[in-house]
């Protein structure tokens, strides 16, 4: 795929002309239209023009060869989420099959979400389940993904990390599943150069330094092999294969080893007519150089789940050095690089038949994903659930009339029975793994001859299954069989469990249990009454503890303010000077009222400059706090106010204000922001710092300043700090 240059409109309307009919060209050229107008006066981060985006996004299309309603839908992708255009808008002016490929990857609207996580998940399970219904929805995600990463640099760095991460976590393993290497190597490419860009370069540069000798040898190989399969009239076309730097990245990092240690470097691949002549070549390969025992791998009798087909082998090659080759046909090679996409595309002017058996058996996977989400009601756990299945590292095993059954590694004979059928599931008594009795949290390994025991006296499963199984689709069958079948002895262990985590987090059900919290957790996880929220505790759908932190996040809200104002009127007793001091010594002065005691609260540390307002404490004088200060908004706060202002006098009393700092954790960080205080000739009376798992630094700080226009100094100072996102003031 072309990486660097844009592709125009010319561009594409060129390429589309090439296989598909003139109805279908003006079809797209209309989209494009429709895409423009919408787009206008919109644009990117880096300065271009929005529509730029949509372009490139159907030129990826384009170069999958996808059909007309797929690469109309790759302008118009963004049109629901960006302008004014609505789905059913959509419906009218083209047709609902395209109105439902933008809706699949349209972001959901303007709902709130207890977090930027929920929201994120709510968006993947919308989209997947779209892609369930129609396997054309993921391919405009992943154009639309691919080119969003190739623009990354216009982003700022906190958001290329987290996207890149997504795009490692969900697009580039969805790529793979999907069998489209082409999109998926250079995903995972860019997302490394974002995400530890030194090791990116570091790995680029020595595969630079090594390239002429590597080519040179390669071109010998290619040479020798050319010159076998004259002699045997086998034509085939032979390159060279340049190993990703992802892949060298990966290897290095999981079998902890330096770059010169890497030594399959060097692979070739090979690309013949026929079936015949793949395992002709693979003879001829194998009778030039030694084969490495272990490392052949027959992909063309034995395919994997995303349709892919080669034979793998590595040799021992002229030089000594281990030398990888991959064998396979021409059509093998074509769905090697668009994986699922190469059977959207058209062949001649006419679609491949995507109603075969063999296509849908192919796809049955991604058509569990609509039942999957009908059985969880969170769409973290869906996400979760679905990582496993999905992005896990496979295994192979085989029923005992030799049919191939893939499972997530780390699998059990439980996995494969329900798998099978549910049925067999629920009736396992035993398994025979290569014709030998072995315990139910055996894990499988590829080439393992499973065959199930049932029972129809069997009790059904077991809850320890939950613990042992591997699969989504085994853990909500054996939920589903538990909620079916034990609802009351759920509902009573269930009511148990909730009651029990109230307690542990020292509440008492009669404050937790109330209509309006039980209502709330209804709403959230789609509860119709009590008995369904226990039962479904009960059979482990969901957890006590989720439950319980759902019902009691107001009581908790509560209990923090109350714990504030307490803070706030107790104070620490050791401070007896501040108790000593005349009104002027705080510089603040109350209306009409002397010889009181007058205190800075500590809960959110007025300065000269912010509105204040003074709090008449039990026995402690005044306390003053801003006016948008939680711990006096309360009704009871109300009555005990009253008026207070600053001296207007020249002020040099020094005051504590807290701030806090947000920014890319990078080396030296905290010794700039430092810096910049003590050029500011600001004392500091605390610093803290910590740095979470995507490396966002933060940074608390205690300083003493004189006023509001002297932190407003300070603050502006910091901000031009290079890698800070933010500098906020903390009220507590």
């Amino acid at each position: 795929m072309a990486k660097d240059a844009q592709m125009t409109i010319d561009d594409i309307m060129k390429q589309t002309k090439a296989y598909l009919s003139e109805d279908d060209v003006a079809f797209i050229y209309r989209a494009y239209q429709f895409a423009n107008n919408a787009h206008e006066g919109q644009f990117r981060k880096s300065g271009e023009k929005y529509i730029t985006h949509p372009v490139q996004v159907a030129g990826i299309l384009v170069e999958l060869k996808m059909d007309a309603a797929t690469i109309a839908g790759g302008f118009l992708h963004d049109v629901v989420e960006d302008t004014d255009v609505t789905k059913e808008e959509l419906e009218e002016v083209f047709n609902e099959e395209v109105a439902m490929l933008v809706d699949g990857v349209t972001k959901l609207g303007k709902i709130k979400y207890k977090s930027q996580e929920a929201l994120q998940a709510e968006n993947h399970r919308k989209m997947f389940v779209a892609m369930a219904k129609d396997m054309r929805v993921i391919l405009i995600k992943l154009a639309d993904r691919l080119h969003n990463m190739r623009t990354l640099k216009y982003m700022p760095p906190h958001k290329q990390r987290r996207i890149s991460n997504e795009t490692l976590e969900i697009f580039a393993p969805l790529a793979h599943r999907l069998g489209i290497s082409t999109i998926k190597w250079e995903l995972e490419d860019i997302a490394l150069r974002y995400l530890n860009p030194q090791q990116y370069y570091r790995i680029a540069h020595l595969m630079k330094q090594k390239r002429v000798e590597r080519e040179s040898y390669i071109e010998d190989v290619i040479d020798e092999i050319n010159r076998q399969l004259k002699d045997v009239n086998i034509t085939a076309d032979i390159s060279g294969r340049p190993k990703h730097i992802y892949s060298i990245y990966r290897k290095m990092t999981k079998q902890d080893k330096q770059f010169d240690e890497i030594y399959d470097l060097l692979a070739v691949r090979i690309i013949v007519d026929s079936i015949k002549d793949c395992y002709a070549v693979l003879g001829i390969i194998h009778t030039c150089w030694r084969p490495m025992p272990g490392r052949f791998k027959d992909y063309i009798a034995m395919p994997k789940p995303n349709l892919y087909q080669s034979l793998h082998t590595t040799v021992i090659g002229p030089q000594g050095d281990p030398l990888e080759v991959q064998i396979r046909t021409k059509e093998m090679h074509e769905i090697a690089e668009f994986g699922i996409a190469a059977h959207w595309a058209y062949k001649e002017g006419k679609q491949v038949n995507r109603t075969s058996p063999s296509f849908e058996k192919k796809l049955k996977w991604f058509r569990e994903i609509l039942e999957w989400q009908n059985e969880t009601s969170d769409a973290e756990e869906f996400m979760e659930s679905l990582k496993v299945d999905l992005f896990s590292d496979m295994v192979y095993v085989f029923t005992p009339k030799g049919d191939v059954i893939e499972l997530p590694s780390g699998s059990v004979p439980i996995d494969f029975a329900y798998r099978i059928h549910t049925e067999i599931g629920n009736q396992t008594v035993g398994a025979k793994i290569n014709g030998k009795m072995e315990p139910l949290d055996y894990k499988l390994k590829t080439g393992d001859i499973v065959e199930v025991m049932t029972s129809k006296h069997s009790y059904g499963p077991s809850h320890d299954w939950l613990n042992i199984t591997q699969t989504s689709q085994a853990k909500n069958r054996i939920r589903q069989f538990f909620k079916k079948q034990r609802r009351e002895e759920n509902i009573t262990k269930g009511k148990e469990m909730v009651e029990k985590e109230i307690r542990t987090m020292g509440f008492s059900s009669k404050d937790v249990l109330t209509p309006d919290n039980l209502q709330r957790v209804f709403d959230k996880f789609s509860f119709t009454n009590e008995d369904d929220m226990y039962a479904a505790v009960g059979y482990q759908g969901i957890t006590a503890a989720l439950i319980v932190t759902r019902l009691t996040d107001k009581l908790r809200d509560t209990q923090q303010k109350e714990k504030n104002l307490e803070q706030t009127i107790e104070d620490k007793k050791h401070n007896v000077v501040a108790k000593h001091r005349e009104k002027g010594d705080l510089g603040v002065r109350v209306e009409g009222i002397d010889n009181i005691l007058i205190r800075l609260s500590k809960c959110c540390n007025p300065v000269p400059g912010d509105k204040i307002v003074g709090f008449i404490t039990k026995g402690r004088g005044v306390s003053v706090h801003r006016v948008n200060c939680l711990n006096i908004k309360n009704e009871e706060a109300q009555h005990r106010l009253l008026p207070v202002q600053w001296e207007t006098t020249e002020n040099k009393k020094e005051y504590h204000v807290d701030l806090e700092i947000t920014g890319f954790d990078r080396k030296g960080l905290l010794n700039e922001v430092l810096q910049v205080i003590n050029e500011m000739n600001t004392d500091i009376t605390h610093v803290n710092g910590k740095t979470d798992d995507q490396k966002i630094a933060t940074i608390q700080l205690t300083i003493l300043i004189h006023n509001k226009s002297h932190l407003h100094r300070i603050v502006r100072q910091l901000k031009q700090i290079k890698d800070v996102y933010t500098v906020s003031r903390v009220l507590h």
